[in-house]
């Protein structure tokens, strides 16, 4: 960096060279100083989409977890006791009806297992349920399969793309 900062026409005096010849030898090192800079945030990148990448595995691995155990909660079967006074038998927790009454876009609020446990119940025992009209309900449980279809697709894309990163991982 010093060979560079310097005027050309001490250093060719210095070295006893010609200036072109000196321009020549301060380009080469200015080239040489931007290389390695690249080369330094190439390596900064790079250590960002690793640490990318093991964050993704352990969220991927959690989500995996909590899918394949199976929620205590979800085994309680809501006889219609709860304070809404509804009299259909639903598999939704409190908290899920809770939810579905109180968002505006339940669908966003509820994580997977809940979504799919939406879809699966009967459209008529989910609109007792909440007090709404059949309809209502039906596009509810339409929009919870978007959203469902919707994690599916974003986590098949981080997949693929871990596995097109895994192949291409030839770090030293």
């Amino acid at each position: 960096k010093v060979l560079i900062d310097i005027p050309r026409s001490d250093l060719a005096e210095e070295l006893a060279q010609s200036q072109p010849k000196i321009q020549v030898l301060q380009d080469t090192l200015q080239q040489v100083l931007d290389r390695r800079e690249e080369e330094r945030q190439s390596r900064q990148l790079l250590e960002l989409y690793l640490q990318a990448l093991k964050k993704e595995d352990s969220i991927l691995s959690k989500v995996a977890e909590s899918e394949s155990v199976p929620r205590k909660e979800m085994d309680v079967v809501d006889t219609g006791t709860s304070s809404t006074g509804t009299s259909a038998k639903t598999t939704l927790s409190d908290h899920v009806l809770g939810a579905l009454k109180e968002k505006p876009a339940p669908e966003l609020c509820l994580d997977s297992q809940d979504l799919e446990l939406v879809l699966k119940e009967d459209a008529q025992a989910l609109a007792s349920a909440l007090r709404w009209d059949k309809q209502k309900a039906e596009a509810l449980q339409q929009a919870c399969d978007q959203e469902l279809c919707r994690r599916l697709r974003q986590v098949q894309t981080l997949q693929s793309l871990r596995s097109t990163s895994k192949g291409k991982q030839t770090l030293p």
